[in-house]
C-alpha cells in the first residue's frame, strides 16, 4: 500500500513566493532572486513529504502564477496579441508568462491579460486558455522536465503532475466561432507525447494526469476524446505508469468510461463522494489499481481515522493492499501550510484541525494502521484522533440554541421585498436622483503600506484605538473628497478599516475562528486567510455602521454601505462539516440581515451585499443545481429583503459564467447587480440578448486584476457593447471588482477615464 500527494501548496508558509513575485513585478528585485525563492519552496515541499515517508512525491505542482497558465505556455497556446513580447530578446519566457496573466503596458505596448475564472467550485482562479480554429500547438517550455530532474536530484521519486489533455481543452475557451475546442485533441496529442518521451528518457516511471472533468457531466464528444487520448498514450508509452486523478465529485455516469481507460491507477475523491467506492469495487478490472482520496484536501478538519480505515478495509477486502494507494482527496493547494504555525488558536478547536503538513502525516499514519502496525506511538495517535473527533461532536462551544431557534422560525415572507422592482425603482429614482450611466466603484480602495502598517501597529499595541481611528478617518476623508472631485455619482468609504472582505466580518461574528499564518492562494500572488466556521453563527453587535455613517456625514452624495453576502462568507471560509452547508448559510444570512437593517436605520440609502461566490458554490453536477440555487438565493434574499422600497440593494459577482443560472440571478431581486466583464470583452453579456434582465446592471468596464490602465475610449467601446443588449436606463458604470490590491496611481488614472467614458456615453445618448 503506497501513499502519494496530488499536489502541495506553493506560495510558501510565510507567503515567500507572493512577496518575491511582487518584488520582481515592481522592478525591486532581479529574475534570479525570484527563481531562487521558487527553488527553495519546491525543495522544502519535497523534503517535507520525503521525511514523512510519502512514496510518490509530486513535481510540477509548483507554479509562479497558475498551473493552467503553465500548461498553456508549455504547449505553446499563446494568444496572437503576445507575439511581440515573445519575440523581444530583452524579455524572458517568464516575462511573457506574467504578461499573459497580468497584461502588459510598457515600452509602447498595451496588451490585455487573459481571462481568469474559478477553478471548478473552489476559490482558486485559473487563467483561461484561448483557442482558435487553426490553433497550433508545440512543446514550448521545459518547466515540467526541468522540475522533474530537479526533484530527482534531491533524492525523491518524483511523479510529474500534468493537467490531462481533455481537461486542459475543456478548461479553455473558443475565441472564434466554427469549431469545438475538444476537436483540438488530435492536434494537441503529439505535444503531450513529446513531453512524455522526454520525461521517460529522464527516468520517469509515474505520470499523474489530472482529469477532474471526468467527475462532471460530459457529452459524447468529450467521452470519445478521453478514450482516444488515453488509448493513444498507452500505445506509445506501455511502460509508464499513469495515475488518472479525478476529484471534487464522484464519477457516477462516467465510471464505466474511467474504468475502461488504459491507465494504471484511478484516483477517487472519497471525501466528496464516498458512496462511489462500492460500485467501483464491484466493477474494477483486475489490471487497475485504486487511489483512495480519504484525507480532505479542501477543508481543515482532522481526518476521522475510524471512518477512513473503514473505507480502506472495504477496499482491502475486495482487491488487496498491494493494489491500493492512499492520498488526499485532491491537491493540498486549497488548504494552509502548517497548523503548528498557529500559536494563538483556542486549543480545544485547534485539536480538531489539520493543515497541509498535518494531512501528509495523517496519510502516513493511516497507511501504518491499515497495514497492521501496532507500535505504541501509533496506537496513541489513533486514540488521540478518536478522542478529538468525539470531543468535536459534543463540545459546548459549537451549539447556540438561540441561533438554531431563529433559523427554525424563518418564514417565506422574510425573504421577500415589500414590492416588485418596477415599483421600487420609481421610489429609488425619486430619492436617489441618479443620472443615466451612474458611476460607482465596487467598494474597496487601495490599501497602502501605511494603512496596513497602522493595522499591524494597532494589533501590536504601538497605536491606540483612538490614534488608529483618527488615521483612518483622515484616509476616509481624502477618499470621499477625491471621489467628489473626479465626479463619481455613488461613493464608497474605501474600506480602510478592513483586512479581507470575509475575514473582516467573520472577526465580528460568533462561531468564527481566525488564524495568523493560514494563507491560501486565490490567484497569482493574491492570498487569503479563510475564516474557520466552527460553530453556530450570530452577530453580537453592528459591524459596519460606524464607518458607513461617518463617510456619509462627509458628503452630500450617496455613500454605499458595504457588506459581504452570506453565500460568499460561507464559500470563502473553511466550513463546519457536522451540519448541512445550507443551515450554516441561513445563520449567516440572519446576521447580515440585522446589519442591513441597522445601516438603513443609520441613513444609508444604498447597501451593497457582495456575492462574488454564488456561481462558485454551484454543484459540479447539474442534478444538484436546483437544490443549491434554492437555498443560496433564499439566503441572499433573507439578508437583503428587510428594507424599505427606497433603499437600493446592490450585489456584486466575480468571474462567473451566468448563462446557465440567469433565472436564479434575477430571482435574487437585487436592485443593481455589478459583474466582471472586461476580460471577456463583454462576452458574458451575450445572455442578455435572450434573457430580459428586469433590474439594473453594472458590467465592469475595466479589469482591476491587471496593472494596465485602459483609455476612456476603450471603456466607452465596452459600454456600447453592453448597450446593445441592455437598455441604457438599466446600465451602471463601474470597474470589474474592488480596488484594494491596486496602486493609487493606477486607480486614479483608471477611475478618471471611467468617469469620462460615462460622460461620453451620456453625450452620445443625447445626440442619438
Amino acid at each position: 500500500m503506497q501513499t502519494h500527494i496530488l499536489g502541495y501548496p506553493r506560495i510558501g508558509s510565510n507567503r515567500e513566493l507572493k512577496k518575491a513575485c511582487e518584488q520582481y513585478w515592481s522592478g525591486k528585485s532581479e529574475l534570479q532572486d525570484l527563481l531562487q525563492v521558487g527553488k527553495k519552496s519546491r525543495h522544502e515541499n519535497w523534503k517535507l513529504q520525503k521525511d514523512e515517508g510519502i512514496d510518490l512525491i509530486p513535481c510540477n505542482d509548483f507554479s509562479y502564477y497558475d498551473q493552467v497558465l503553465d500548461m498553456s505556455l508549455t504547449v505553446g497556446a499563446i494568444p496572437e496579441r503576445y507575439r511581440e513580447i515573445e519575440s523581444r530578446s530583452d524579455l524572458t519566457n517568464l516575462d511573457l508568462y506574467f504578461a499573459m496573466a497580468r497584461g502588459y503596458q510598457k515600452d509602447g505596448l498595451d496588451i490585455t491579460a487573459m481571462e481568469m475564472t474559478k477553478w471548478f467550485d473552489t476559490n482558486y482562479h485559473y487563467i483561461v486558455p484561448e483557442f482558435s480554429k487553426n490553433q497550433h500547438f508545440k512543446l514550448n517550455s521545459n518547466k515540467i522536465l526541468n522540475e522533474f530532474k530537479e526533484a530527482k536530484e534531491t533524492g525523491v521519486q518524483p511523479k510529474p503532475v500534468i493537467i490531462g489533455l481533455v481537461t486542459y481543452l475543456l478548461l479553455g475557451k473558443e475565441k472564434e466561432g466554427g469549431f469545438d475546442k475538444i476537436d483540438l485533441a488530435e492536434k494537441l496529442l503529439p505535444v503531450y507525447q513529446e513531453l512524455l518521451t522526454q520525461l521517460q528518457e529522464e527516468g520517469a516511471q509515474w505520470i499523474q494526469f489530472d482529469e477532474p472533468f471526468l467527475a462532471l457531466d460530459l457529452d459524447e464528444k468529450a467521452r470519445d476524446a478521453y478514450s482516444f487520448v488515453y488509448n493513444e498514450l498507452r500505445k506509445k508509452f506501455p511502460k509508464l505508469r499513469f495515475v488518472l486523478s479525478t476529484y471534487f465529485e464522484g464519477l457516477n455516469d462516467n465510471l464505466a468510461l474511467a474504468l475502461k481507460l488504459p491507465v494504471d491507477v484511478l484516483h477517487l475523491d472519497l471525501v466528496r463522494c464516498p458512496s462511489q467506492l462500492d460500485r467501483v469495487l464491484e466493477e474494477i478490472p483486475a489490471s487497475l489499481n485504486l487511489s483512495l482520496g480519504i484525507v480532505d484536501g479542501r477543508n481543515i478538519w482532522k481526518n476521522d481515522f475510524e471512518n477512513s480505515l473503514h473505507l480502506i478495509q472495504k477496499a482491502q477486502d475486495k482487491i488487496g493492499s498491494d493494489r491500493l494507494l492512499l492520498a488526499p482527496s485532491c491537491s493540498l493547494l486549497h488548504v494552509p501550510y502548517d497548523l503548528d504555525l498557529e500559536t494563538e488558536i483556542n486549543p480545544e478547536i485547534k485539536n480538531w484541525m489539520a493543515f497541509a503538513r498535518q494531512k501528509v502525516r495523517e496519510l502516513k499514519t493511516l497507511r501504518a494502521l491499515a497495514t497492521g502496525s501496532t507500535e505504541a506511538p501509533l496506537l496513541k495517535e489513533f486514540k488521540e484522533n478518536l478522542e478529538a473527533v468525539k470531543s468535536r461532536k459534543t463540545s459546548e462551544v459549537i451549539h447556540n440554541k438561540k441561533v438554531k431557534d431563529a433559523v427554525s422560525q424563518i418564514s417565506e415572507k422574510d425573504s421577500q421585498r415589500s414590492n416588485s422592482f418596477s415599483i421600487r425603482k420609481i421610489e429609488q429614482q425619486r430619492v436617489l436622483d441618479l443620472p443615466l450611466f451612474a458611476t460607482t466603484t465596487i467598494g474597496s480602495f487601495p490599501q497602502t503600506k501605511e494603512v496596513r502598517s497602522w493595522r499591524a501597529q494597532l494589533k501590536k499595541g504601538k497605536l491606540s484605538a483612538e490614534e488608529y481611528d483618527s488615521l483612518l478617518k483622515k484616509e476616509t476623508q481624502n477618499a470621499i473628497k477625491w471621489q467628489e472631485e473626479i465626479g463619481l455619482d455613488v461613493l464608497v468609504h474605501g474600506e480602510y478599516e478592513r483586512n479581507d472582505m470575509v475575514e473582516y466580518f467573520g472577526e465580528q461574528l460568533d462561531g468564527f475562528l481566525f488564524t495568523k499564518k493560514a494563507w491560501v492562494q486565490s490567484y497569482g500572488s493574491r492570498c487569503v486567510k479563510p475564516p474557520i466556521i466552527y460553530g453556530d453563527v450570530s452577530r453580537p453587535e453592528a459591524m459596519t455602521v460606524y464607518w458607513s455613517q461617518y463617510a456619509q456625514s462627509l458628503t452630500d452624495k450617496w455613500v454605499k454601505g458595504m457588506l459581504t453576502g452570506p453565500v460568499t462568507i460561507l464559500q470563502w471560509s473553511f466550513v463546519r462539516d457536522d451540519q448541512p452547508r445550507s443551515a450554516t448559510c441561513k445563520q449567516i444570512a440572519l446576521a447580515i440581515r440585522e446589519e442591513v437593517k441597522d445601516l438603513e436605520q443609520a441613513g444609508i440609502q444604498i447597501i451593497q451585499i457582495d456575492e462574488p461566490a454564488i456561481r462558485e458554490g454551484l454543484p459540479l453536477r447539474i442534478s444538484g443545481w436546483k437544490e443549491y440555487l434554492n437555498w443560496a438565493v433564499t439566503c441572499f434574499k433573507l439578508a437583503s429583503a428587510g428594507v424599505k422600497d427606497s433603499t437600493q440593494i446592490h450585489t456584486h459577482m466575480c468571474y462567473s459564467e451566468f448563462n446557465d443560472i440567469m433565472e436564479s440571478i434575477a430571482n435574487m431581486d437585487a436592485d443593481v447587480i455589478t459583474i466582471e466583464c472586461s476580460r471577456s470583452q463583454m462576452e458574458l453579456l451575450e445572455i442578455f440578448s435572450d434573457f430580459e434582465y428586469p433590474n439594473e446592471i453594472g458590467p465592469g468596464v475595466y479589469d482591476i486584476h491587471s496593472p494596465r490602465v485602459p483609455a476612456a475610449e476603450e471603456m466607452l467601446t465596452l459600454l456600447k457593447k453592453a448597450e446593445k443588449v441592455i437598455p441604457a436606463e438599466q446600465l451602471w458604470v463601474n470597474p470589474d471588482c474592488g480596488l484594494k490590491t491596486r496602486k493609487w496611481e493606477e486607480t486614479e488614472a483608471a477611475l478618471k477615464a471611467m468617469v469620462n467614458a460615462a460622460k461620453m456615453a451620456r453625450t452620445a445618448l443625447v445626440e442619438n
